[in-house]
Formats: structure tokens, C-alpha cells, sequence
């Protein structure tokens, strides 16, 4: 079968190709469609494009033949599914924002048969088009933002963009931050590593701009809570931040201090300490929505015995 042309609808408008792509080829991996873009396969109008690049309503598309991945949707556990269902902190017309359990992917991927999203997909006929609005690393618990159609989807990613959507987290690290207020402003770049896995770090010359405020909750006798507020949303940013200023985060196994950690796991600490317990942004009505997630009581635990 040879290549097809397929003209952009409404519902498009201000799609990323490489999206618009995964669901015109449903089955096909995503690195491939990668690789189709950057060969010239994909061409919008006639012309190149971009991974990135934003289609318009009534862009003609060349789409090339590529061979799909007729794999079986993995079925998710039924008690994964309620748990989700219950972690629910608010729910209406257009968004749906839960309290993301700990070590669940956002989405299947890297060895994962599916996430928080495949799940939820799962579970209700009109949660069918649910998207992510942005994502949580695997080990962090806390508020994640889900929209329920694509005007909700671009509303929040645009909100995103402009720096209109707040979000806070609570983090256990080593030591005592400098000040009661620390402002971090420190660039980072981001590499994958044989086995796709990936590894951030500071990057004065090539990496992109990140900002991160801590704030001091609470000290304790070898450790301080902290409440951060991230500017922007690049990979890892909290934990390469705080790593950097010499206050790594507890349970981090990637960027954090090894000796640290150990005394944490004596406290009864088995995951990483750090929790999205605040996120703040517009609704379609122009409401402004402050949603919070409790910590859980795994990490109060640990707060209590320190």
C-alpha cells in the first residue's frame, strides 16, 4: 500500500504532527514515526516538517505506508483501575484531576504495558479521549491534570506555555536549603542513555532554562520538608535542582546521596519523597481551580519518625 494524503480536520487545529501521526497510524511505534519525519517521509502542504511542528485546519498531510504493530491492548487489573477511581480530587465537564498513586506510570512505555491513562481509558466509555495535560515521573505521587477533549487539552498546555498554571510539591531532602527562600535558577539538558534511559543535568552552555523555588517547611534533625514551585517543566527539574544545591532529594536513586537514602529506608522510606500536593490553573468558565492531594501516609510515616 503506498503512501495516502489526509487533510487536517478542526479537530487538528493546532496539533503536533508527531500526535496527529499516532493516531492516523495507530500500531506504529513512536520512534518510528520519528524517523519518518526526520527522513522526509511526512510532508504537510508539500513541504518538510518538524516532529513539532503545529498543523491548521485544512493542512493536506502525506502520510507514508508503515508497517503497524498489531499488538493487544495489555488488559489493565481491575484493582489498578479502582484505585484510580478512587484517587479522583476533582472531576467536570472538561478536566479531571487525580491524586497519582506512586510508581504507576502517566502512560505505558519503557517497559510498562500501560499507565494512568490507558487505565482510565479503560474504565469508562466517556473517559475515551481523556489525554495527559502534562506528566509525573513514575515515582512521584500527587495532583495530575487530565483534559477531556482537545479544547481542554490546548487551553491547559497553552496556560502551560505562559507560565499560568501552578504547581507545588513537597520534597524530603538532605540538610537544610541555604534560606528560608531559595530561587534556582540553573539550565538543564537532557540525554538518553543506551536502554533509553534518561539523565539530566545542570548545562550552563546547551541546556534549556529552569526555574525552581524552594521553600523551607519544616527541619528536622538531619533533613528538611520543602515546598517547591516549579516556573518551568522540564525533566527531573526538582530533583536536579536540589541535587545540584546540595540538598538531594530522599529516595532518589538517580541524583541523590546513597548514604542518605539508606537512613531513610531504616525510617521506613521505600520510595521517592516527593509528592505533587498542589496545582492551580483556569477552567474553560475562566474559574480559577486550586486543587491539593494530601501526602500520603507512607511519607508521613517517615515525617514522624524523623
Amino acid at each position: 500500500m503506498g503512501a495516502k494524503k489526509v487533510t487536517a480536520g478542526p479537530q487538528a487545529d493546532g496539533q503536533r504532527v508527531d500526535n496527529f501521526l499516532m493516531k492516523q497510524l495507530k500500531g506504529v511505534p513512536r520512534s518510528r514515526i520519528y524517523q519518518m519525519v526526520r527522513k522526509g517521509e511526512v510532508r504537510v502542504n508539500g513541504g518538510r516538517v518538524k516532529v513539532n511542528t503545529r498543523l491548521q485546519a485544512g493542512d493536506e498531510v502525506r502520510i507514508p505506508p508503515a508497517q503497524t504493530r498489531q499488538a493487544r491492548e495489555a488488559r489493565v487489573p481491575d484493582e489498578a483501575i479502582e484505585q484510580l477511581q478512587q484517587a479522583i480530587l476533582h472531576e467536570d465537564n472538561d478536566f479531571l484531576v487525580l491524586d497519582k498513586p506512586a510508581g504507576m506510570a502517566v502512560h505505558k512505555g519503557s517497559g510498562q504495558e500501560w499507565g494512568v491513562i490507558e487505565a482510565l481509558r479503560q474504565a469508562k466509555s466517556e473517559w475515551k479521549n481523556l489525554d495527559l495535560g502534562h506528566r509525573l515521573d513514575r515515582g512521584t505521587s500527587g495532583c495530575l491534570v487530565l483534559a477531556k477533549h482537545r479544547h481542554a487539552l490546548v487551553l491547559f498546555q497553552e496556560e502551560l506555555k505562559q507560565g499560568q498554571v501552578n504547581k507545588f510539591y513537597l520534597a524530603l531532602v538532605k540538610g537544610y536549603p541555604a534560606d528560608q527562600r531559595l530561587r534556582v535558577d540553573l539550565p538543564l539538558s537532557r540525554q538518553l542513555l543506551q536502554g533509553g534511559e534518561r539523565l539530566v543535568r545542570v548545562d550552563e552552555h546547551e541546556g534549556k532554562k529552569a526555574t525552581t523555588i524552594f521553600r523551607t517547611q519544616e527541619r528536622y534533625r538531619q533533613a528538611s520538608l520543602v515546598q517547591c514551585e516549579l516556573l518551568t517543566g522540564r525533566t527531573h527539574q526538582i530533583r536536579v535542582h536540589a541535587a545540584a544545591m546540595g540538598f538531594p532529594l530522599a529516595g532518589d536513586e538517580k541524583y541523590g546521596d546513597r548514604t542518605f537514602n539508606q537512613q531513610m529506608h531504616k525510617l521506613g522510606l521505600k520510595r521517592l519523597f516527593l509528592h505533587s500536593n498542589m496545582v492551580e490553573f483556569t477552567a474553560l468558565n475562566n474559574e480559577r481551580l486550586i486543587i491539593s492531594a494530601p501526602l500520603p501516609e507512607a511519607l508521613n510515616t517517615v515525617l514522624n519518625r524523623l
